[in-house]
């Protein structure tokens, strides 16, 4: 069996948005039925629904860590404040990867317009840029939630 970041970027190569791919190899280990996860990562795709925000792959992860460590509520601030630090981890890493989370930025152009996305499609952008920051986005996720159940900060 492939390991997860190549599962990954085979499903993001098979049609899912970037973070659909991220997020959905994690749907056993976080307890939630792939079909819920899918759906709820649908509009983090292309920076946010194609407005070029932070990118999918890592709206993605930001989603697994809130559902795995999440808060159900106003009392529940331990696990609120453990999901902001998880979250930070990761974006932080990830921007020592790339130097931002800006799906914008990332591909070098704005999917959120007419221009933006005719270069990105015509230079083949998110078959090319985007199954890097796919892999990547789960590898962090990966080590990130392994220090978290070993007890062990990450080595970064």
């Amino acid at each position: 069996m492939e390991n997860r970041s190549e599962e990954a970027v085979s499903r993001f190569m098979r049609g899912c948005n970037c973070a659909q791919a991220v997020s959905s190899v994690f749907a056993r280990d976080i307890g939630v039925p792939e079909e819920v996860v899918l759906r709820a990562a649908t509009g983090f795709g292309g920076g946010v629904g194609r407005t070029g925000g932070p990118c999918g792959a890592v709206s993605g992860a930001v989603l697994v860590i809130g559902l795995s460590f999440g808060s159900t509520g106003q009392d529940e601030k331990e696990a609120k404040d453990r999901t902001y630090a998880l979250t930070r981890e990761f974006i932080t890493r990830f921007t020592l990867n790339y130097g931002t989370v800006s799906c914008t930025e990332l591909l070098g152009c704005d999917l959120s317009t007419a221009e933006g996305l005719d270069r990105a499609r015509e230079q083949n952008l998110t078959r090319t840029l985007c199954p890097h920051y796919v892999r990547d986005a789960v590898e962090i996720l990966e080590e990130i939630l392994a220090s978290v159940t070993s007890g062990r900060p990450t080595t970064w």
